[in-house]
């Protein structure tokens, strides 16, 4: 008896929660946003900033594909405000060009998901990788857009950059904001930016990719959000970014050090100043036990080479023969620049997620919640 199985796990959050919909070659993607508090002021410009971020064609570093990924809202706000109804958004595909895929509808290409797709479901959608294709990641952004304006009413920022691009590293020490959304390759520092433009330019001539290494900075965060057992602030935050395409590695804090260290080394020790609890440093990344302890939360991605480069690689087709393949289309030679933002929007969405849930930690805040609501 053959069972069908349908395509799960296209959304994520509890309360704040987002369904992304739509192909790279299909005619549109996008994303319904459930849990949206009403009276958020919101219009299409506050989300097109973030999308322009991601889009392709923008920098000689990306793919030549040029697509003005201009969103619309659908549903859910009204005269400029929102409803607390479904907010679906989307985004219309205008430059696909299909026939660059046709050679690999029956090959499977290194690094992507045609094989894994092909033996999960026994058909694909070989344009662009179909679902994961990281054009999927406009509904994320869309989606992180509403969640990073809903932080910012509760003094809450998340700030995503390049940490490195292979060999070469962002000096923190030259930390810069604006060069994080100016420069082509999103680092915060613009002496590394050139050379790690130069970089990848040499990668380019030899038909080859680059991976590298984002980080995100989520700021004023107060101490309690998360919880201790499987919903674990970290455990989601890793969840939350490792299921952006080519992110192989997630860390928190100080990451893979901490298992080079003694425990007198990695202990954050708490003070109090000015009235407050506060660390000495931050080794843990703002989170102990799973549960915000105010202090920043630091996260990093490591993301590898963009996997269709333009030689000649060993594979197989789905007759069960070993061949060659030369892939054709429009490609980026680093998926990390335009990933960097994709980052950032699943940090908001997870952190305002987890926030929300957070409101009904205490029975005092519940209380509190209801009185100020029946008696207002």
């Amino acid at each position: 008896m053959e069972v069908l199985v349908a395509m799960a796990g296209s959304s994520f959050g509890t309360i704040f929660k987002i369904t992304t919909w739509g192909e790279s070659h299909g005619k549109a993607l996008g994303v319904v946003i459930d849990g949206c508090p009403a009276g958020l002021e919101l219009e299409e410009a506050h989300i097109q900033k973030y999308l322009d971020r991601r889009k392709p064609g923008s920098t000689s570093i990306s793919t030549p594909r040029v697509e003005n990924d201009s969103v619309e809202i659908l549903s859910g706000v009204f005269e400029g405000l929102t409803t607390g109804a479904p907010i679906s958004l989307i985004v219309r595909n205008t430059s696909q060009i299909s026939r660059d895929y046709s050679e690999i509808s029956q090959v499977y290409r290194p690094g992507h998901a045609d094989y894994t797709f092909d033996r999960k479901y026994g058909f694909r959608d070989y344009r662009g990788g179909g679902r994961s294709s990281g054009r999927e990641t406009i509904g994320r952004v869309a989606a992180g857009a509403v969640a990073c304006r809903i932080l910012e009413r509760l003094g809450v920022k998340v700030c995503a950059y390049t940490r490195s691009i292979g060999p070469i590293e962002a000096d923190m020490n030259r930390f810069d904001p604006e060069a994080a959304l100016t420069t082509p390759t999103a680092m915060p520092d613009r002496i590394a930016d050139e050379a790690a433009v130069k970089y990848l330019e040499e990668a380019k001539k030899a038909c080859d990719s680059v991976g590298g290494c984002m980080e995100c900075v989520v700021y004023g965060l107060p101490a309690g959000i998360g919880d201790p057992v499987f919903e674990k602030l970290d455990a989601n935050l890793a969840k939350a970014v490792m299921s952006i395409g080519a992110v192989k590695a997630v860390e928190i804090g100080d990451g893979c050090q901490v298992s080079t260290r003694v425990g007198s080394e990695n202990n954050d020790a708490f003070r109090i100043n000015d009235g407050r609890v506060t660390k000495s440093s931050n080794h843990a990344g703002g989170i102990l036990g799973g549960i915000s302890d105010g202090d920043r939360i630091v996260i990093r991605a490591h993301v590898k080479p963009t996997p269709s480069i333009f030689q000649t690689q060993q594979t197989v087709n789905n007759s069960g023969m070993n061949t060659d393949i030369n892939i054709k289309g429009r490609h980026d030679p680093i998926i990390v620049p335009r990933a960097v933002v994709v980052m950032e929007c699943m940090t908001a969405v997870t952190v305002l997620d987890a926030m929300m849930i957070n409101m009904s930690a205490k029975m005092d805040s519940l209380t509190e919640f209801y009185r100020n609501f029946c008696f207002r």
